[in-house]
């Protein structure tokens, strides 16, 4: 671990992030089963620990109404059924074995940050959460925005580095190992569920 990080779970949350289904598919390619017993393990863990767990996926309105075309990223998206299609039912579900479990929240959102659009920060401040452990897909997409969004916002924050996949190899990396350490401490998965256990 890059530096020691204590959980208090009462002001925790772990945050899974577009762990939709045909994105786990796309981004984790070889390591499919791996990524998803990680980050199983990773919900698993916090749930025993009663931290709050929130989930947060992309979705849009029929007409996908959210969107604008001078959007360049998802401008993209309004423009093809086929890419709609990733973010519609079946496809654009959350995973099954990392599927929110009764009472826990899910966040909708329409950019690439789990803040921007939604009711997310009134969500932790609701409950008073002062500590973000994040992970999701992709590294250089949701965790990178969401990242920077709970740093400014004074979160203490925690990336699972193995629960994170990218198509950039080299980005993924080099977000890990350069940039997220400034502001946030990167551990494993098996560093945080004995971090938790502890």
């Amino acid at each position: 671990m890059s530096e020691v990080l204590r959980i208090d779970p009462a002001r925790s949350a772990v945050l899974s992030m577009d762990c939709q289904n045909d994105i786990v598919s796309i981004y984790t390619k070889g390591d499919k089963d791996g990524f998803v017993a990680r980050a199983a393990s990773v919900l698993s863990r916090a749930r025993a620990s009663r931290i709050t767990v929130i989930h947060v996926k992309v979705g849009f309105r029929p007409g996908l109404p959210e969107i604008s075309s001078q959007n360049q990223l998802f401008g993209a998206v309004k423009a093809s059924p086929q890419h709609q299609s990733l973010f519609q039912e079946p496809l654009g579900d959350i995973h099954p074995a990392l599927a929110p479990a009764d009472g826990e929240v899910i966040v909708i959102k329409h950019r690439v940050s789990a803040f921007t659009g939604t009711d997310l920060a009134m969500i932790l401040r609701a409950n008073d959460i002062r500590t973000l452990v994040l992970f999701g897909i992709a590294t250089s997409g949701v965790v990178l925005s969401t990242l920077l969004e709970a740093s400014d916002a004074d979160f203490r924050i925690a990336v699972i580095k193995d629960c994170c996949a990218d198509l950039d190899a080299d980005l993924h990396e080099a977000l890990l190992t350069k940039l997220f350490p400034s502001r946030a401490t990167v551990l494993s998965a098996a560093d945080f569920i004995q971090l938790v256990h502890d």
